[in-house]
C-alpha cells in the first residue's frame, strides 16, 4: 500500500476552510487508491458492518491503534514507527485535541507512510448518549473533512471511549462502517506522566499475554508519544510479532479500507 499511496502525493492544492488555511499536499485520489479494476465486492470481503471487532485473525500480527489525533505529538509517533518499519492505525477526530484541518499535513503524511486511517468522530461525543440523527451528523462532519483533505473516507471506525449500544451499532452499520474495538488496553490517559508510563507498558504486556492483538493508546498524550510507544515497539520486537494495520491483521483487502463519499 505504501508504494501505491506515496506515488500519488506530488500535486498541491488548497483546502478551503478559512483565509488562514495553508496550501496542503494532496493525498491520493479515489481513483488511485480505489482502483476499480482491483476493487472487491463488500460480500467478498466478509468483514461485517456495525459489529465490534477486537482481535486480529492473521496469525503472528498485532495492530497498534491510536485514537483522538491528529495532534502535536502524532508526527513523533510516526517517526518512531518509520524507524522500525512498523505500520499502525490512527482513528482520527475532526475537532477534539486538535482540529483535523490544522493538522491536514499530518493526515497526509500518515497515509503516505503506509498507515491506515480510520474515523473516530467529529467532536468526540459519547455516541451512546445522543440520538440517531446526531450520530449521523458526527460521522458525516468527519467524512466531509476527510473528503476535503484526502478525497475519500475510511470504512473503519472506533467510537469514542469505545462506547457502543444497539443504536450506535445500527447507525454505523447503516453508514457501512467496520467497528473496531480493542483487546489490549493501556489506560494511557490516566497514566500520562513520567512515573506512570511503565504501568501502561505493563498493561500492554499483560494484554499480549492474554491473547490480545488490537491495542488502544492515544498519541495525543505526551508521555504516550515520548515513552510508551517505544516500550510497545520493544515488546512487539521482543515477541517476534509483526505490527501491521488493523485492516492487514484482519486479512481485509486494502482496496476496501476507504471509499468515495
Amino acid at each position: 500500500m505504501y508504494h501505491l499511496l506515496a506515488s500519488c502525493l506530488a500535486v498541491l492544492s488548497v483546502v478551503t476552510r478559512s483565509s488562514s488555511t495553508p496550501v496542503l499536499p494532496t493525498a491520493p485520489s479515489p481513483q488511485s487508491i480505489l482502483k476499480s479494476s482491483t476493487l472487491l465486492s463488500r460480500d467478498e470481503a466478509q468483514l461485517p458492518y456495525g459489529k465490534v471487532i477486537d482481535r486480529c485473525t492473521v496469525p503472528g500480527t498485532i495492530a497498534l491503534a491510536f485514537d483522538d489525533g491528529p495532534y502535536i505529538y502524532t508526527e513523533h509517533v510516526l517517526d518512531l514507527l518509520a524507524d522500525t518499519g512498523m505500520s499502525a492505525t490512527f482513528f482520527l477526530c475532526g475537532d477534539w485535541e486538535g482540529n483535523i484541518y490544522d493538522f491536514s499535513h499530518v493526515v497526509n503524511r500518515t497515509l503516505s507512510e503506509g498507515h491506515q486511517i480510520g474515523s473516530h468522530s467529529w467532536s468526540h461525543y459519547n455516541l451512546t448518549t445522543v440520538p440517531y440523527q446526531t450520530i449521523l451528523k458526527e460521522m458525516y462532519a468527519l467524512e466531509r473533512a476527510f473528503t476535503d483533505i484526502l478525497g475519500f473516507v475510511p470504512t473503519y471506525t472506533r467510537t469514542p471511549w469505545m462506547h457502543v449500544n444497539e443504536l450506535v451499532l445500527s447507525a454505523l452499520a447503516d453508514l457501512q462502517y467496520h467497528v473496531i474495538g480493542a483487546s489490549i488496553w493501556t489506560d494511557d490517559k490516566a497514566n500520562n506522566s513520567p512515573d506512570r508510563t511503565e504501568r501502561s507498558a505493563e498493561m500492554f504486556r499483560e494484554g499480549l499475554e492474554q491473547g490480545g492483538s488490537i491495542s488502544l493508546a492515544h498519541e495525543t498524550q505526551r508521555y504516550t508519544a515520548e515513552s510508551l510507544v517505544e516500550k510497545m515497539i520493544e515488546e512487539v520486537e521482543k515477541r517476534g510479532l509483526k505490527a501491521v494495520t488493523v485492516g492487514e491483521c484482519l486479512g481485509h483487502p486494502q482496496e476496501l479500507w476507504y471509499r468515495e463519499r
